[in-house]
């Protein structure tokens, strides 16, 4: 593209919400400029997060199941790691995916442009090709999709050998004996349990009371009963206040709210906190665009900034960081720059924490709930009675609905248990469409399958469901 030319529509980073905004827009007729450093579209969710993640936790899953079955009478021995077979396994997946997307990219006549760009103006860019050189690039309109970034430990050096972001523990360069995870959010969790199936002897710190902040406390109790077990160690509500080089080793010293100061030695520790905006790099500040308090990029219900020809969608805009959020937001901002009337209106953004038992759920929450004074009637149907669960060897677990007590529209969902992610669309569906209680107990559910405890726990509402008995309910 020449200096003189002006793009129909430049899109910045070619993640997961980048890419399908650029497919979409590009579907619709319109001329797309997709930016990005990496070699191919897949942003950190292909690169560094979401698919080596779930390789990874496929793995360990596969291990964890034949290992639970040798009280069932079927014993496995033990496994024989080789974990250059495994890293190359987990870059043959994503050089694969990455690269579908590539040609997606080229069938699609998108105009990919490695590197990185910087807001001159409203109407033009500055950009760093990845392969030496620069160049300037003018626009009618735009999309911000560049994602946020692993935040820092205070007061931590993250360039002390053996303290690792989520992007380098997923290189798996080696197996630490003793692993610290810091941080009991998803991150943590998931790339807790990756590593204990791999052998490594697991610690976790967490500064709140409890792992995943905000989710509802019955989740994690129920969580904790069989998942705590991957934990060598679990300390809550504690602070990591320093690091140190101690051989080969690192020496943590931690504080704790109940037994003070504390230090412990593990041979690797993996920070992993959260994430945070990062729009330095993008010149916003030469732009009309407001941020909030946390950095985070505002938008209207078109995924629209204050400048009318720049829009921003995913983790830029703020929580839930969810690959499938910024997807959908993408679609949303490519339509409206095609010039259809379109609204960001989702209700039940499904989100799953892949630990073993897995923990799924959308819509409202009962944290929610009780901050916003919202009335509801809760329902929980436990997986003990499910012939499914009891087949499988996972009866631990549970399928739990909030429902309106007046309209019986349902309005939230948490599961946990096995392959709970694969049971929650369902219930979103449910959500978006407005489907009560009683559409989802007259749904016919093939049996034996984990789906029919959404049924059954629908039918408890009512208080008539098969593999329970409560009282009958006062309802028709």
């Amino acid at each position: 593209m020449s200096d003189n030319e002006t793009a129909e529509l430049v899109i910045i980073g070619a993640g997961t919400g980048g890419y399908r905004a650029a497919f979409m827009a590009a579907d619709l007729g319109l001329d797309v400029t997709l930016i990005d450093p990496e070699v191919n579209p897949g942003g950190v969710c292909l690169y560094r997060g979401c698919i080596p993640t779930k390789a990874l936790l496929q793995l360990a899953k596969i291990k964890e199941d034949a290992v639970s079955l040798a009280d069932k009478g079927l014993k496995f021995s033990e496994p024989d790691i080789d974990i250059d077979k495994i890293r190359k396994w987990k870059e043959k997946v994503v050089s694969k995916l990455t690269g579908g997307l590539g040609q997606l990219v080229k069938s699609r006549k998108i105009n990919y442009i490695r590197g990185r760009a910087k807001f001159k103006d409203n109407e033009s860019l500055d950009l760093e090709l990845t392969d030496g050189g620069s160049e300037k690039l003018k626009f009618k309109n735009a999309i911000i999709a560049t994602g946020v970034v692993p935040a820092a430990l205070p007061g931590i050096d993250i360039n002390i050998p053996g303290v690792m972001d989520y992007s380098e523990a997923l290189e798996i360069k080696d197996i630490p004996g003793n692993l610290l995870v810091v941080g009991g959010g998803y991150i943590g969790l998931e790339m807790a349990t990756i590593y204990h199936s791999l052998g490594s002897k697991v610690t976790i710190c967490e500064l709140t009371p409890g792992f995943l902040p905000g989710t509802d406390k019955d989740l994690l109790d129920e969580y904790m009963k069989t998942g705590s077990d991957i934990y060598k160690d679990i300390f809550l509500e504690t602070k990591v206040e320093n690091v140190k080089e101690k051989g080969k080793k690192l020496e943590v010293k931690f504080r704790n709210k109940e037994k003070g100061s504390f230090t412990a030695t593990y041979d690797k520790m993996l920070v992993a906190i959260g994430q945070k905006p990062d729009t330095s790099f993008l010149g916003i500040d030469r732009l009309n665009i407001d941020t909030d308090d946390k950095g985070y990029i505002k938008v209207n219900g078109a995924q629209q900034t204050a400048e009318k020809n720049i829009y921003a969608i995913g983790d830029i805009t703020g929580p839930p960081l969810l690959a499938h959020k910024a997807s959908y937001e993408g679609m949303i901002a490519a339509e409206a720059i095609a010039g259809k009337k379109v609204v960001n209106d989702s209700r039940a953004i499904p989100s799953v924490v892949y630990t073993e038992p897995e923990i799924a759920v959308c819509g409202l929450t009962e944290n929610e709930a009780a901050e916003q004074d919202i009335k509801y009637e809760k329902v929980k149907f436990p997986w003990q009675a499910s012939g499914r669960a009891v087949a499988m060897g996972a009866a631990h677990g549970f399928t739990k609905l909030l429902i309106d007590p007046e309209t019986e529209r349902l309005l939230g969902a948490g599961i946990v248990g096995k392959n709970a992610g694969d049971l929650i669309p369902e219930i979103a569906v449910a959500i978006e469409i407005a489907a009560t209680a009683e559409d989802l107990s007259l749904i016919i559910h093939p049996h034996p399958t984990l789906s029919e405890t959404i049924m059954e726990a629908a039918e408890l509402f009512y208080g008539h469901p098969v593999h329970i008995h409560r009282k009958r309910s006062k309802r028709k």
